[in-house]
């Protein structure tokens, strides 16, 4: 049966492999698209999506079925879990970026993008393929150093899709309202697009070491990554750690607000009444 399992196992992660490669060809050509006012890029990108929807399709079925026939504990559940989100992950990254080139097409063959909008979209464009070869080879060696670099780099990516906004609020905008709205619209895509990409990365992390997705990795002093609770869990696991230190016994109404506060159970146990 284990022999089965992991023959089954491993043709869902070529699937996955396959779509992750489909996406970022889709990004790429989408950014040529966008850029550079390739039509055939364009258009690629648009017959392409069909086949990342197509492979979406097979990976779910795929894990369906591993779910009910192998009924998957442990580590095993959680990849196939995981494996099931990804695919869900990478089809809508396919969508944007088919979103991107169909903004490129229709306006074709005049340009997307303002002269003054054009160098802050190749920026966000860079990003976004050094992140598509990152999640190829996250994917690749299920590997969790890409996927955190992904994580950390991702408010590069906001900060350029924030001046887009400033740029559509200036006074040095000259474009159109139909380039105004576009700009907006694309920079949202290339946004959402790194999104993703963290999400995706966050549960590439959870299958190979378990940690919690939710959490945030940060750098120490010495470069190396760590993984935190996020800052509001934070500050209340602070409050929490402050009640616990005084002397005084916890009494049932307190310890069950301490589980709630992100306080780990077997701290709580030890300090409830009668233990």
């Amino acid at each position: 049966m284990r022999v089965i399992f992991d023959e089954e196992l491993k043709a869902v992660a070529d699937d996955l492999d396959r779509m992750v490669q489909d996406v970022r060809k889709a990004i790429n050509g989408a950014g040529d698209a966008l850029l550079k006012q390739d039509i055939e890029a364009a258009q690629s990108v648009i017959d392409g999506d069909i086949e990342i929807d197509a492979l979406e399709s097979s990976v779910i079925d795929q894990c369906i079925r591993l779910l009910a026939k192998q009924n998957p504990v442990a580590t095993d559940l959680r990849v196939v879990v995981s494996t099931l989100r990804l695919a869900a992950t990478f089809e809508r990254m396919g969508d944007l970026a088919k979103h991107i080139a169909e903004a490129a097409r229709r306006i074709y063959p005049e340009p997307a993008l303002p002269a003054e909008a054009t160098e802050l979209f190749t920026e966000m464009q860079q990003f976004l393929s050094m992140t598509a070869d990152r999640i190829v080879v996250m994917l690749q060696d299920r590997d969790a150093k890409p996927a955190e670099e992904i994580i950390l780099d991702d408010d590069k990516l906001d900060a350029l899709h924030h001046k887009t906004f400033d740029l559509a609020l200036s006074d040095k905008w000259t474009g159109s309202r139909q380039e105004l709205i576009d700009v907006v619209l694309l920079g949202r895509f290339m946004e959402r697009l790194g999104d993703h990409a963290v999400s995706a990365s966050r549960r590439v992390v959870y299958i190979v070491s378990g940690f919690d997705p939710s959490k945030e990795p940060s750098r120490d002093e010495d470069g190396a990554v760590e993984w935190r609770r996020p800052r509001r869990c934070r500050h209340r696991h602070s409050a929490i750690t402050e009640l616990l230190s005084t002397e005084s016994p916890m009494n049932g109404e307190t310890a069950t607000a301490a589980r709630r506060f992100c306080m780990p159970r077997r701290a709580v146990r030890g300090l409830e009444p009668g233990s």
